[in-house]
């Protein structure tokens, strides 16, 4: 177990961050006061299907209150736990490019003045990265570390249509190219569990990514919360749960389709207990990060193992 990373078989964020940066480093998520293109009528006004009220920033500061603000109440309610350390400005919910360039340089820089930030994180979709913000993200990006994270989901255009995703996988490859050329880290999210794919779907979703240039992936497992547009697939029997057996099983061989250098931000996702319908063993998340562990021990898997160059 030595020759993985610090015990672990695939390549963790934390074990990346204490590498480049020497110390315990934390995520404070940020609400930046943005809307998305898939919700105020540009593209759609019914977003993602999945996406929750707080546009997947559930767990993200209060947009009522500024940048400063909510960092200081998330910093202060996390020295609770840890004492020590230095943090990401985490742009957390929504699209957190769309807006004019002045507006985000504005917030961005209220972010990175905080005592103790040592990067900074930005979502967002790759239909929303024209010239400018290109400029203002490689501008910050020689200044202090920045990655950038883009909601694929999955590489399959028809699933894509079905959850109103709102763009074509060519718009991804696009921003992928453009963002490289800045040298801009990407992490891209993938969504395991959506309706109608098969486990090869998703399994072919993870290669794509291995293969896309990006150097990390948040890796999620499907969460049905009330009053989101997917409700209604899951009411008329368009939508089933994946088990917490399958779910793991589709981790440990995803990971082995890793790169051995591509940073795996997160293996399953968080979501309110009071808004979850399902699936409800999501919410017993160590369990589920211990037994990926143990799955991949058990299986002699470990990230890299079954990476092909192209």
């Amino acid at each position: 177990m030595n020759s993985f990373w610090d015990g672990k078989r695939y390549h963790s964020l934390n074990y990346f961050l204490r590498n480049k940066f020497g110390e315990k480093v934390f995520k404070i998520s940020l609400d930046g006061g943005f809307s998305c293109p898939n919700r105020d009528g540009k593209i759609s006004s019914g977003g993602c299907l999945f996406c929750s009220e707080r546009g997947s920033g559930d767990y993200a500061g209060n947009r009522e209150l500024s940048i400063t603000k909510q960092f200081n109440d998330i910093k202060e309610m996390m020295a609770q736990k840890w004492k020590n350390g230095k943090y990401i400005a985490y742009f957390q919910a929504y699209t957190n490019t769309y807006a004019p360039v002045q507006e985000l340089r504005r917030k961005y820089d209220e972010a990175l003045k905080q005592e103790g930030v040592v990067a900074i994180a930005i979502a967002t979709r790759p239909d929303c990265l024209d010239n400018d913000v290109l400029d203002l993200l490689e501008e910050i990006n020689n200044k202090v570390y920045l990655w950038i994270e883009l909601g694929l989901q999955t590489c399959n255009d028809k699933t894509a249509k079905i959850i109103n995703r709102g763009y074509e996988l060519q718009v991804f490859e696009n921003a992928m190219k453009k963002l490289k050329e800045r040298n801009i880290d990407v992490v891209v999210h993938d969504i395991l569990g959506l309706p109608g794919e098969t486990k090869e779907d998703m399994l072919k979703t993870i290669d794509y990514i291995s293969h896309s240039g990006a150097k990390g992936i948040k890796l999620h497992l499907l969460h049905l919360m009330k009053y989101t547009p997917m409700v209604k697939l899951y009411e008329t029997g368009k939508l089933g749960f994946l088990s917490q057996e399958d779910y793991i099983e589709l981790i440990i061989k995803g990971i082995t389709l890793l790169p051995k250098d591509m940073v795996v931000h997160r293996l399953t996702g968080d979501a309110p207990r009071s808004l979850l319908i399902g699936p409800m063993w999501s919410l017993k998340k160590w369990e589920v990060l211990n037994s990926i562990d143990k799955a991949l021990e058990e299986n002699e898997l470990w990230q890299g193992k079954n990476y092909r160059e192209i």
